[in-house]
């Protein structure tokens, strides 16, 4: 009998471990584009709210054993902060089949677009429109959703197992399938996407007839080009090679509990929380046609609130629907980093 396709942890929990991990650091990719019943929410910014872009690659899980020696090098070579909260969150993945799907033959590595969102923020007669990278609210993609993109147009046997994988470094799998190249912000590119993509992983104990297996890929525009380097406003991007100073990247501050450290400056804050600055600026991704999409307006009450670090129930159910679930505003625990990030951006 197959296993279920849903794994117990949480889809979002889950998915949120995979962007912070996402610091770590041939043929085209297979494009398509599913539409799916019903209405995932307005302003989306893919056009019609029911359409997933996406491309895949797939790898045999042999590779597992290359993929984890890859990020032990780095470990041994000294090229990944120290920071500890980075390693926190690094430390943790790592490429072994889990014990319940030992019989797994393949990996899925999938990317979907992921457009950058925009909410203008009303205060004392001013607006202030303020960006959310993405992966930092629901874009509206369910996990039930990517498995019926990877059972229907992927793997093709309804008798498949399929499982969400889970603790794996999302970019180095990408790119080694050649889904994705790294671009000199250690970021993961890929054609027709940019950087504005959500990566998953899923295992499969289908044999798929080509292994897209591949030597680690450079950008080749980030070979000739420093833009990055120049408009890092902490310097985490590296001249000389392709893994970033983790340590000093505002995402990884701006994400956790806390003051900022005294050498990240007020002006250096450009979005509701993680950083645009290597992405907006970078000419590869001007290439994509991807506007970023748009919130809902937060009024003044409400920003003010937010600013003072007020918040009752009917705030915070406001700001998660109008804000897309963005992760500050999406408990009471989280809200504190939300007010701490809104008052660099605003005051």
């Amino acid at each position: 009998m197959c296993a279920p396709d849903i794994p117990p942890l949480s889809f979002q929990e889950s998915r949120r471990l995979f962007i912070k991990a996402m610091l770590m650091a041939g043929s085209w990719p297979i494009l398509g584009r599913i539409r799916f019943p019903g209405n995932r929410g307005s302003n989306g910014g893919r056009g019609d709210p029911s359409d997933i872009v996406f491309k895949y690659r797939t790898i045999s899980v042999d590779h597992f054993p290359e993929l984890q020696e890859d990020v032990d090098k780095l470990r041994r070579g000294g090229r990944l902060s120290r920071n500890a909260t980075f390693r926190g969150y690094i430390d943790k993945l790592r490429f072994q089949l889990p014990e319940n799907f030992k019989r797994a033959k393949s990996l899925i590595i999938l990317a979907t677009l992921t457009p950058s969102m925009e909410a203008d923020f009303h205060y004392r007669g001013k607006v202030h429109r303020i960006t959310i990278p993405p992966q930092y609210y629901d874009d509206g993609i369910t996990l039930a959703d990517l498995i019926r993109i990877v059972r229907t147009n992927i793997v093709k046997d309804p008798g498949a197992q399929i499982e969400y994988a889970k603790g794996i470094h999302l970019k180095l799998s990408a790119v080694r399938s050649g889904l994705g190249r790294y671009g000199r912000n250690n970021l993961c590119f890929v054609d027709g996407f940019g950087t504005f993509l959500t990566l998953y992983a899923f295992l499969t104990d289908r044999v798929f007839a080509e292994d897209h297996w591949g030597p680690l890929g450079m950008l080749e525009a980030c070979r000739e080009c420093s833009i990055c380097y120049g408009i890092c406003p902490t310097n985490a991007i590296v001249r000389e090679n392709f893994v970033i100073d983790a340590g000093k990247c505002i995402s990884l501050y701006n994400e956790i509990d806390g003051e900022f450290p005294p050498w990240i400056r007020p002006g250096m804050h450009n979005s509701l929380m993680g950083c645009m600055k290597c992405q907006s600026g970078c000419p590869e991704n001007e290439k994509v046609a991807q506007p970023a999409g748009r919130l809902e307006d937060v009024t003044e009450v409400e920003t003010a609130a937010i600013l003072d670090g007020k918040s009752d129930e009917e705030l915070l159910a406001s700001l998660k629907r109008k804000l897309r679930g963005f992760s500050g505003s999406s408990s009471p625990e989280a809200y504190p980093i939300f007010t701490r990030n809104l008052n660099v951006l605003i005051r």
